[in-house]
């Protein structure tokens, strides 16, 4: 059995509890707050992942955000240049990585979602079980709205779970859609109060546990096949559509910015 210590400290937005049924709860979160994407932590997440992936003494793992919430905003800033090759290349790799890395957890994911997930809902789509609360909303705010292709699996994910139709309207045009909506889209499994996501998330890990360590994780593996195969055929290409529309877009950006720079100069 790997020593906890090895990684349960290892991250700053990604808290690890573990408890003695081998029931492992990944939160992330910013400062334990509501999760905002940063540059560390899609560096981070690609490690925590992958190091829950291979702990054979997690049995079951429930996804959730901190703070009544899952992943909220994005600081862009915190990522560079997106024009830059080098650190797009880190974006690049990441993207693709941390997908893969929930793909291979070998055990049956529970997300437990409250509040917003408004960045990489695709996290949670990759669970094998969604419970979320009445008062949770789905919307893709980092990527279409803000001028970006979203290829970074947020497609590839709400496809295989909503419907291809669904997915490009949702990803189009993003608007805040309900945990009602979302069960009736067959993405959500169950709609708790607010509040009781991360309880019902227990309690299924409970009867999972029930199964045999084997059963409940070729159960996982082979439910996981489908869309890990679209995650690895999919996200490495849409991710370079992705850091073609950032780069024009930054590009873009700059030569507004250019004329009042070219003035003041002048002046």
């Amino acid at each position: 059995m790997q020593l906890q210590s090895d990684y349960f400290n290892a991250y700053h937005n990604l808290k690890l509890t573990r408890d003695d049924k081998g029931v492992l709860v990944a939160e992330v979160h910013t400062n334990g707050g509501p999760c905002i994407m940063t540059a560390q932590s899609h560096t981070e997440f690609v490690d925590g992942f992958y190091r829950i992936s291979q702990d054979r003494a997690n049995k079951i793992v429930i996804l959730t955000g901190a703070g009544g919430e899952f992943i909220t905003d994005v600081d862009w800033s915190s990522f560079g240049n997106a024009a830059d090759p080098g650190v797009w290349s880190q974006v690049h790799d990441e993207g693709v990585q941390a997908l893969e890395n929930i793909t291979n957890i070998r055990v049956p994911v529970i997300a437990a979602i409250e509040g917003r997930a408004h960045v990489h809902s695709d996290y949670a789509l990759l669970a094998s079980v969604i419970v979320a609360a009445e008062g949770a909303t789905f919307e893709d705010v980092a990527h279409f709205s803000q001028g970006v292709a979203p290829g970074d699996g947020i497609f590839t994910t709400w496809s295989y779970r909503a419907g291809a139709g669904r997915a490009e309207a949702f990803l189009l045009n993003p608007q805040p859609i309900t945990a009602k909506t979302a069960h009736e889209w067959g993405v959500v499994a169950e709609v708790v109060p607010n509040g009781k996501a991360l309880t019902r998330a227990r309690e299924l890990a409970n009867l999972y546990l029930k199964a045999p360590e084997v059963t409940r994780r070729n159960t996982r593996v082979h439910f996981i096949q489908p869309l890990k195969e679209r995650i690895i055929r999919e996200v490495g290409y849409g991710l370079s559509l992705e850091g073609a529309s950032a780069a024009a877009l930054v590009k873009s950006m700059q030569a507004k910015s250019e004329p009042v720079a070219q003035k003041e100069k002048v002046a």
